[in-house]
């Protein structure tokens, strides 16, 4: 093992831990918002990921595109649930009353 590939699998650790605590530590109630601002984020990994599947090693093939499909299901997640929770601030529009209550309360 050279020492490059031990200081990338340490960082690798790391990143994960800190993110796993990072997330984990998150309201639910501030989750939602903080997921639609953090899709930007997810996109440059996507990009870095894309650039180490292009890699030359195989390892970092294998990784990549793991990290590939991870980033993009995170990307296509996070604008799902913003769009929900968009829909749920939506006025709905206002019809006809139904028929036989008179219009009165």
């Amino acid at each position: 093992m050279s020492s490059e590939w031990v200081f990338n699998l340490y960082v690798f650790v790391l990143a994960t831990f800190v993110g796993y605590q990072v997330i984990a530590r998150v309201p639910p109630l501030l989750h939602t918002p903080l997921m639609s601002g953090t899709n930007a984020i997810s996109g440059i990994s996507l990009v870095a990921s894309l650039i180490a599947a292009g890699s030359d090693h195989r390892i970092s093939q294998i990784l990549g595109c793991i990290a590939v499909t991870c980033a993009t299901i995170n990307v296509v997640g996070g604008f799902l649930i913003t769009d929900r929770m968009l829909r749920m601030f939506r006025r709905k529009p206002e019809g006809p009353a139904p028929p036989g209550d008179g219009g009165k309360p």
